[in-house]
């Protein structure tokens, strides 16, 4: 099933006269892909981007709490300071151990050319 991406632009009702730097959100199921640019004070931290994305409502099937976070593929810490064209990347649990998942690719493989 073909991905889609959205990118929605917002801007949060700040009252501090902080600068802003542009930062993106990202999160992903197998049925769907969201991407959020928007624009936060300087200072804010990896778990404040998200919330203030909204994004979570996007994904009410995943626990944006305690599910692991990070930017660009790198897992981060959810008070992690962002900075100007971060992308904030909330990442969904595995469904089966890499390890697991090449092994049972490699039995399957093994048998399907016992097959042939």
């Amino acid at each position: 099933m073909p991905f889609a991406i959205v990118l929605i632009s917002c801007t949060p009702d700040m009252t501090s006269d902080a600068p802003q730097i542009g930062i993106e959100v990202a999160c992903a199921t197998e049925l769907k892909q969201k991407v959020i640019s928007l624009q936060v004070p300087e200072g804010t931290r990896l778990a404040e981007a998200v919330e203030l994305s909204g994004i979570a409502g996007e994904f009410p099937e995943l626990d944006m709490s305690t599910g692991k976070m990070g930017i660009f593929g790198q897992v981060e810490s959810s008070d992690r300071v962002l900075a100007e064209g971060d992308r904030v990347e909330i990442y969904r649990p595995l469904q089966v151990n890499p390890r697991q998942a090449r092994l049972n690719r490699a039995a399957a493989s093994k048998q399907n050319r016992g097959k042939a």
